[in-house]
């Protein structure tokens, strides 16, 4: 896949005819990790360094796995809790600078969520909720509250090694999700006024956060009728009827109110209930299941989840896009066969454990070893993960604002995705083949030359708030070769192609020997957006 997304690099870029721990992880010169170990790291974390591969090594890949999956999870921090208007909190005249930007949008959250990338001890749980809020989409566009997104995801970070039962069950009461996709507030049928239940919800929970449009085997393949067309999974009627299950539920009461039918808008805690705007009538949702007359809003709730949970899609839908997110685009069907069983059974009778899922997602043969020969293999890195990737592997420290601008202009505002379908859907095609290339979506002739200006800022630019000084690096500047290939390790795990390392030796040894420092920069600079460094594999 690497030759495939080589092409693409060059038709990107020539298109307009240019051709952890809780500190910061330095790099240190060590035995070189195994090219296994490298890999591993750049599914399970933020990207490896030397220091982090050094630790991942010793303990062993599974030990590494149940540590991290013991870990805590590493707060966003605390964000001011603003329930009064714009106009009221940033007035026209005498408001604070960047008042808008910093209680109204998700700026400061996505900030946190740079800095937690370098610092977080948590790697693997912050790399699976960063996934899981790829797939069970909420965005500050629509949820204009730099509370409220933290909130969301904070959520996803304690519930990423949850049961993905208590996962939907916390992101379907989540007033966040509820502003997103219009479940707070939504009433029950109200004929003298002609309104019916908002349906986006409904929609959406089934065709993008559990069980897709059309029928699945256990290895994702599509099931098909008698007439060999795909089947399916709900239609128009199963939408309005869960629709119905979902009325009831507003606002969390804020401190110091009293609960109404209504509440203003609030993001702690979870939606309450309200009876009396709940349609109590009988229902019949998904694959035929009843939910008799008469409940309440939480057991209906409560019913149909458990409805939709039970779903033999959900294994191989979710599956594959944790897959997608963690390893490779286009996984073998064996591949996702196999994580639907630990989905469906941990080993322990339970179905939907997350920790297992992941546990067994990034030990499953298709993920490890050395080498990979298999034409498919790997991704292209989304630009969040390209940039902290680097940040990681040259041990730069940052509070999040140039890293966090960076991703933007890239294409990936983190928070602020452009529609429910995230950044990219999952199907999206890799031009020219039969493969998927979801990040491929935010790759074009713009952002393939973003890429290298990017590195060339944080090498060069001294951005502000951000540092990296190469230091450790620079002590190899004497060898051009041994920096290159310490470098090669980090970056594509020791399999940097033959001419393209003797070009960038060669670049390197241009430089003065008596620039310790701009030798290292030439290295970083020319391995990091080398058209290898651009995917994983």
């Amino acid at each position: 896949m690497r030759r495939l997304f080589v092409a693409l690099a060059c038709a990107g870029a020539c298109q307009n005819g240019n051709r952890g721990g809780a500190t910061p992880d330095a790099p240190s010169s060590t035995t070189p990790p195994s090219a296994d170990v490298i890999r591993f790291l750049q599914q399970s974390s933020f990207g490896p360094s030397e220091a982090l591969a050094a630790q991942a090594q010793s303990q062993g890949i599974e030990a590494y796995v149940d540590a991290q999956l013991a870990l805590p999870a590493t707060s966003l921090g605390t964000f001011p809790v603003v329930t009064q208007p714009i106009s009221t909190v940033c007035p026209p005249t005498g408001a604070p600078p960047n008042c808008f930007r910093d209680n109204f949008t998700a700026y400061p959250v996505t900030v946190a969520f740079f800095q937690n990338t370098l610092t977080a001890p948590d790697q693997l749980r912050q790399r699976v909720a960063f996934a899981l809020g790829q797939i069970l989409v909420v965005s500050g566009l629509e949820v204009q509250s730099a509370y409220g997104v933290a909130a969301y995801q904070q959520l996803l970070q304690a519930d990423a090694f949850a049961n993905f039962r208590q996962l939907l069950e916390d992101v379907t009461l989540s007033p966040a999700m509820g502003r997103y996709l219009n479940m707070v507030n939504n009433d029950k049928p109200d004929p003298t006024k002609g309104t019916h239940p908002n349906e986006n919800y409904a929609r959406e929970l089934m065709q993008l956060f559990s069980i897709g449009l059309v029928e699945l085997g256990a290895d994702g393949s599509v099931t098909l009728d008698e007439s060999n067309s795909p089947i399916a999974t709900y239609d128009q009627n199963d939408v309005s009827e869960l629709a119905r299950v979902f009325t009831g539920w507003t606002y969390p009461t804020m401190p110091g109110q009293s609960a109404g039918t209504h509440n203003p808008a609030y993001f702690i805690g979870p939606m309450i209930a309200v009876a009396s705007k709940h349609d109590t009538g009988p229902k019949t949702i998904l694959g035929g299941a009843a939910i008799p007359a008469g409940q309440t809003p939480a057991k209906d709730l409560a019913d149909a989840l458990d409805a939709i949970f039970r779903h033999p899609n959900v294994g191989p839908f979710i599956g594959r896009q944790l897959i997608q997110h963690l390893v490779t685009s286009n996984p073998s069907p064996a591949y996702v066969a196999r994580i639907s069983a630990v989905f469906a059974d941990d080993g322990h009778g339970v179905r939907g454990n997350l920790a297992a899922v992941v546990k067994a997602i990034l030990l499953d043969p298709e993920a490890r070893g050395d080498a990979k020969t298999d034409a498919p293999y790997g991704k292209l890195r989304e630009p969040a993960l390209y940039i902290t990737g680097l940040a990681r592997a040259i041990g730069a420290q940052s509070d999040g604002v140039f890293l966090r601008n960076a991703s933007a202009s890239l294409e990936q505002d983190v928070y602020q995705a452009p529609s429910v379908f995230s950044f990219y859907p999952p199907d999206t095609p890799l031009p020219g083949t039969s493969l998927v290339s979801p990040p491929s979506q935010l790759f074009d002739s713009t952002t393939a030359l973003s890429r290298p200006n990017f590195v060339y800022s944080l090498l060069y630019s001294a951005p502000a708030g951000t540092s990296a000084t190469l230091a450790d690096f620079a002590g190899d500047a004497a060898d051009p070769g041994k920096l290159v290939d310490r470098l090669g390790v980090l970056f594509v795990h020791g399999a940097m192609s033959a001419d393209v390392r003797q070009a960038i030796v060669d670049a390197v040894t241009s430089v003065a020997a008596t620039d310790a420092l701009g030798r290292a920069r030439m290295a970083v600079y020319l391995v990091a957006t080398s058209p290898q460094a651009q995917v994983e594999e």
